[in-house]
C-alpha cells in the first residue's frame, strides 16, 4: 500500500475524480481465532486492514494480490479474493479525505504474516481491542469483529 492513503490535492474535473477522495484496495483477514489482521505503517499512529492504492491497468484484485505479497509476504492470487463491496469512511492519515475502498475477504491457508514493505508493526484485533489502539476508521465502523 502506498504509505498512509497519501494524496495530492488537485482541482476536481471531468477526468480527474475528486482529489478529497482516494481510492484503494483493502483486505478482510481473520484468523482462526476470528481476530481481523491490521497493519500500521511506518511513521504513523493508525492500525488499518492491509492494501493500498492501484498502480496503472491493475483492478482492484489485481492491486490487493499485490499489495499483500509486498507488505505482509502473502501470495494470495487475485482470482482467490472474494469481494465483499465497495466501503468509504474518513482517512485515517489524512483529515479531510475519504477512502473509498474496495474490500475483499482474503484466505491465509498455512501462510503467516511478516512486516514487510512500509509496515511497522501488525496486530490481530477484536473490537475490544480497540480501546488499546487506534484503529482507521474503514477498520473499524466496518470489519471489527465483536
Amino acid at each position: 500500500m502506498r504509505p498512509c492513503y497519501l494524496a495530492t490535492v488537485t482541482s476536481a474535473s471531468a477526468d480527474h475524480p475528486d482529489p478529497r477522495r482516494i481510492h484503494v484496495s483493502a483486505a478482510v483477514i481473520l484468523d482462526g481465532e476470528g481476530r481481523l489482521l491490521l497493519v500500521r505503517k511506518n511513521g504513523t499512529t493508525a492500525f488499518m486492514q492491509p492494501g493500498g492504492k492501484p498502480e496503472p491497468g491493475e483492478s482492484a484484485s489485481e492491486t490487493l494480490s499485490r499489495e499483500l505479497a509486498e507488505e505482509l509476504g502473502i501470495r494470495i492470487p487475485p482470482h482467490e479474493l472474494r469481494p465483499l463491496g465497495e466501503f468509504t469512511a474518513a482517512a485515517a492519515n489524512e483529515p479531510g479525505f475519504v477512502v473509498v475502498a474496495d474490500v475483499f475477504a482474503a484466505d491465509l491457508g498455512e501462510q503467516r504474516p511478516r512486516v514487510g514493505a512500509e509496515i511497522a508493526e501488525l496486530r490481530w484485533v477484536r473490537r475490544a481491542d480497540a480501546a488499546t489502539c487506534e484503529i482507521a476508521p474503514l477498520a473499524s465502523e466496518n470489519f471489527l469483529p465483536a
